[in-house]
């Protein structure tokens, strides 16, 4: 048995590495080989205009030499020639229309400017016998000419993973942009889409800024910006588990008894070995009164408001405090930029969020890091797909938001997604430590409680495999293709979607991520039955043809149900793992209360498969813009698309 990295080890369907945001903050998987991403050698500019400095106290500022009216804007700060890596930053506006501070524990305070005028903002810088502070003022013009806008300037560890995003505006097109550096060291651009240029934070002995310009002629007119990055410098990584570089974090509430301890023991690339319960015990085993500040104070983020949001989600949006239940059984919340996908895992007992399942804000959805995870196209070989939505109401019951729309949401139009996500992460946590047991853990590390459990096959997942067991050797066997990183054999490549069909269906799974392993299988039957319970919102599965292009009207349903957790033969299953973990609930009881499946139509497209339900009729998407922007459906979703496995 062999516990997964949470950076190194995971793994998802090619054609869901292609159309979800689904990869990580790390390098590939080192069972699968290595996809190299595409670079260019990016020339220096020709001309550069010199940052202002202003020295204010200990505090040295730098700001642009001019700012514009909604433009991303940047001013970077330092306490003379320290490092900022032991240092705490803490910004606050003191002057000018309101700006929503989304970065204001970095050195470099990130902003779009609402308005001409002036603008003040004070900022502390505390550490080590170090509480200095310090006042800084700039002035906003009007735009005279237009401008390219490139969003959105940051700090980033060296050997992070970055990325920039262009706004889109009339008579620009990915033809005419141009990179250049204009100050820094040397840094190779993945420019395969120029709207979105990616790079690896370069390797660095002190803070070191890099400036990148982007250039085109729209209109005859050249129009340029500037991006700001500052790479800070880390400590060597000496951990076997985070062994590759990971992003600031702090811990929510910094007040919190165990800020220390989030710190240096759920995501750090200096952990040696897991903490042990003392140091970070389970939520649930020194309280059990569903109190989100107890909640909040295990949370640790690399912007607060991913800290904000998940708080007001907690306290508007969990009405029967399940998910203050199940966080009973993590020691921590992590959330942060460069995420992807979320996952839980043993050795910490944290669950990891991909913050792009939180933003509200368009400036909140800039500092979420769109690097994608280069890695092998897992079952590329096989000639099917499976792909799954969840619906209401015959109609999706998420939004579309493209990255390329700046648009905002509000809590409700997360909901689904979020919830459908933190009851998936949160049945692995409780698999593997239920409520039921916090009070006779031992440790001393909660890894070492895992492996009694396991070798015991105790957990709720376990017990699931031994009383219904899933029979399809040749559903695990292609789970094993696309999920695991085997290869695929001639008679599985030769496998049409009608047999792929059979072997599903006449199985008691509800969905091929089960097949991945026995914890995902727990998950998802959780995951599901959840939603449908709590929320009214149903699971569409299918097994569909593989079309040269992918969408959901060239995608064919072979065979598909809506709802096939409400199948009575996946009930007992289903009702062992929800009495395990939420026991205030009935299992039976709520299964039973759901509604029946519905077939799908053989031979329709998978946009043709919405409408199914009885009595609705499909009136686009569902909810109301929170901006006036336009909305696109959901992109298309394949089983396993949104998460990593706890462990194998």
């Amino acid at each position: 048995m062999e516990i997964w990295g949470p950076i190194r080890r995971f793994s998802i369907i090619a054609a869901a590495a292609t159309l979800s945001a689904c990869g990580g903050g790390g390098d590939s998987n080192s069972d699968g080989g290595t996809v190299t991403p595409p670079t260019t050698n990016v020339p220096r500019c020709t001309s550069v205009t010199p940052l202002v400095t202003t020295d204010t106290g200990a505090i040295r500022f730098k700001t642009e030499s001019q700012y514009g009216v909604g433009q991303s804007s940047a001013i970077i700060a330092s306490l003379g020639n320290r490092d900022s890596q032991d240092l705490t930053f803490r910004w606050q506006q003191l002057e000018g229309p309101n700006i929503e501070l989304v970065s204001q524990n970095s050195p470099v305070l990130a902003m779009e400017l609402p308005a001409a005028g002036s603008y003040r903002f004070r900022l502390q810088i505390t550490g080590a016998n170090t509480n200095v502070t310090g006042d800084i003022s700039i002035n906003a013009d009007n735009n005279t000419g237009g401008l390219l806008n490139i969003r959105q300037d940051h700090q980033a560890v060296e050997g992070n993973d970055v990325s920039l995003r262009i706004g889109q505006q009339a008579g620009l097109s990915a033809a005419n942009i141009n990179w250049c550096i204009a100050e820094g060291p040397d840094v190779s651009l993945d420019i395969s889409d120029p709207f979105r240029p990616l790079f690896t934070a370069p390797t660095v002995g002190q803070d070191t800024l890099t400036r990148l310009r982007a250039s085109a002629t729209i209109n005859g007119n050249t129009v340029t910006d500037e991006a700001y990055v500052l790479t800070t410098a880390a400590p060597t990584i000496s951990s076997t588990y985070f062994d590759t570089p990971v992003a600031r974090t702090h811990a929510y509430h910094p007040a919190s008894p165990y800020a220390s301890a989030l710190t240096s023991c759920v995501y750090s690339n200096q952990l040696k070995e897991a903490c042990t319960i003392n140091q970070l015990p389970l939520i649930g085993q020194v309280s059990n009164t569903l109190d989100v500040d107890t909640i909040l104070d295990r949370v640790l983020v690399s912007h607060d408001w991913m800290g904000d949001n998940f708080e007001a989600f907690l306290r508007q949006m969990d009405p029967n405090s399940d998910f203050a239940r199940l966080l009973q059984s993590v020691t921590a919340v992590v959330i942060s930029y460069d995420v992807r996908p979320s996952f839980y895992w043993v050795v910490t007992g944290a669950i990891y969020l991909d913050p792009n399942d939180l933003w509200l804000t368009q400036t909140q959805r800039d500092t979420i890091n769109e690097a994608p995870d280069y890695r092998s196209d897992f079952g590329s070989e096989l000639n099917f797909l499976m792909p799954w939505r969840y619906v209401k109401n015959n109609q999706y019951a998420s939004q579309g938001f493209p990255i390329t729309t700046r648009a905002t949401r509000t809590l409700s139009q997360i909901n689904p997604d979020l919830a459908s996500l933190l009851y998936h992460e949160l049945a692995h946590a409780n698999d593997f430590f239920p409520r039921s047991i916090h009070a006779t853990l031992t440790g001393p590390r909660l890894l070492d409680d895992y492996r009694r459990r396991n070798a015991n096959k105790s957990l709720i997942s376990d017990q699931v495999s031994r009383n219904y067991p899933l029979t399809s050797t040749e559903m695990t066997g292609l789970a094993s293709v696309s999920f695991l990183g085997a290869k695929a054999t001639a008679t599985q490549k030769a496998y049409q979607p009608s047999d792929v069909s059979t072997f599903f269906s006449g199985d008691i799974a509800n969905d091929f991520y089960n097949y991945s392993s026995t914890r995902e299988d727990a998950a998802m039957l959780f995951e599901e039955a959840m939603m449908s319970y709590r929320y009214q919102i149903q699971r569409d599965v299918a097994v569909t043809n593989l079309p040269a292009v992918l969408t959901a009207d060239t995608v064919i349903v072979d065979w598909g149900q809506r709802g096939r957790i409400g199948d009575d033969s996946l009930a007992n299953r289903a009702a062992l793992v929800i009495d395990g973990m939420l026991p205030e609930l009935d299992g039976i009881g709520l299964l039973t209360s759901l509604p029946e499946p519905i077939a799908m139509t053989q031979g329709q497209s998978w946009r043709q498969t919405l409408g199914i339900s009885p009595n609705t009729t499909v009136k686009g998407l569902q909810g109301v813009a929170a901006s006036s922007e336009t909305l696109t459906e959901p992109e298309l979703r394949f089983s396993g698309d949104r998460h990593r496995h706890p462990q194998q």
